[in-house]
């Protein structure tokens, strides 16, 4: 009972790429509403604490997922017990999803409840899975174990204090489990692991990283379609939703027309893998799914008010979607090129040429403009790197 009787374990062939598989896929269905959750959170409540709120649950929702495309990164899924975990964790985290709208409100303890018991059904599962046949990743999840137990703690008191006490007690547990990582889940005795013992498969993280991302562009491409759907269609509003829809298709230009599977080949070579997926896929994307999010809210205050005066609120939206996107991409592509993209860089001085705008430009007007930065980037980086021996600075 304490230890599983046959390996739950991916077969490795040595450098062979893993796919993603069907049930990986089907849990990750889950988190397309929990990012649709998280847009509508920021967008009914665009203020400085609204924001502050929103990055908080995402960053839950983040090390929700991530942390089960580790475990099933090492788990092998076609395994009868890892697919009834999976819709195990699916369940659970539809409630956490569900709970997102009102979680500093009254569904805070199911909110909590709800990723605690993610974590540590996870947790105990691996221990479990591990026990007899991984001696060394047992120790490592021990060690991750503890600290999310130590995380849990905060995420419970939080559920009994004030909006702003809980504010401050959930970001200390989001602290506890963002650092975990860095220092290699150091405890007592124990010590802390080393990524080079934690044996990941890179083509597989780096498939299933670049499937998150799809998600969140998808969900931005749904509620593109669904708030046009809505609205009245005159010449602004078509505009409007032309100019969302180009631009979501330029962040996924920007992402995979060449730093995806430029990485995908650099992890699954690696001698050290484990430090590329904690580093580029762990850390660096938290950037790029939050600028898709801020992105979209921004294109939806777009459909719904064209023309017209641009507030600030709007304008940090439609402004810090993308500069928030270039800026994780730029750090995930410098893991695999000697210098930050250029590209990248101008994109974001173009963006920042863009601030004075908001004094005089309509919405639309601004988003078209960021719109155009989005597209510039993608050219750009793919015409600097579409021959082989390209230089790796675009």
């Amino acid at each position: 009972m304490l230890a599983a009787r046959a390996s739950q374990l991916r077969v490795r062939d040595g450098h062979a790429h893993h796919r993603v598989t069907y049930v990986e896929l089907f849990f990750d269905l889950v988190f397309v509403f929990a990012v649709t959750q998280l847009s509508h959170g920021l967008l009914n409540h665009l203020t400085p604490l609204g924001t502050l709120q929103t990055a908080l649950l995402m960053m839950a929702v983040w090390w929700a997922w991530i942390d089960t495309a580790w475990v099933t990164n090492w788990l092998d899924p076609e395994r009868p017990a890892v697919r009834l975990m999976l819709f195990a964790l699916m369940l659970v985290a539809l409630v956490l999803s569900a709970s997102i709208p009102k979680a500093f409100e009254d569904k805070a303890v199911p909110f909590a409840l709800a990723y605690v018991l993610m974590q540590a059904g996870r947790d105990l599962f691996m221990l479990w899975a591990l026990k007899d046949h991984d001696p060394g990743n047992f120790r490592n999840f021990i060690r991750i174990t503890v600290w999310h137990v130590c995380a849990a703690m905060f995420w419970i008191i939080g559920c009994f204090v004030d909006e702003a006490a809980r504010l401050v007690v959930w970001a200390i547990a989001v602290g506890v489990e963002t650092v975990a990582p860095v220092f290699g889940f150091w405890m007592p005795v124990l010590g802390r692991s080393s990524t080079a013992d934690w044996a990941v498969e890179g083509g597989h993280m780096a498939e299933r990283c670049g499937l998150f991302i799809i998600i969140a562009l998808g969900e931005s491409v749904l509620i593109t379609g669904a708030t046009f759907a809505e609205l009245t269609w005159t010449a602004e509003h078509a505009g409007a939703f032309l100019v969302a829809f180009v631009g979501s298709v330029a962040m996924w230009a920007v992402y995979f027309n060449i730093g995806a599977e430029r990485s995908s080949r650099l992890i699954a070579s690696s001698d050290d893998p484990g430090r590329l997926a904690r580093s580029g896929y762990t850390y660096c994307h938290i950037p790029i799914v939050a600028g898709i999010i801020v992105a979209a809210v921004g294109d939806e205050l777009v459909l719904h008010h064209p023309g017209g005066h641009t507030d600030v609120a709007m304008a940090a939206a439609i402004l810090g979607g993308p500069a928030l996107y270039l800026v994780g991409n730029a750090i995930f592509k410098r893991l695999s090129a000697p210098y930050f993209p250029l590209s990248h860089l101008v994109g974001l001085g173009a963006l920042a040429v863009l601030i004075p705008a908001v004094t005089f430009a309509t919405p639309l007007m601004l988003s078209a403009g960021t719109t155009a930065v989005l597209i510039v980037v993608a050219v750009w980086e793919w015409w600097s790197l579409r021959e082989p021996d390209a230089l790796a600075e675009t």
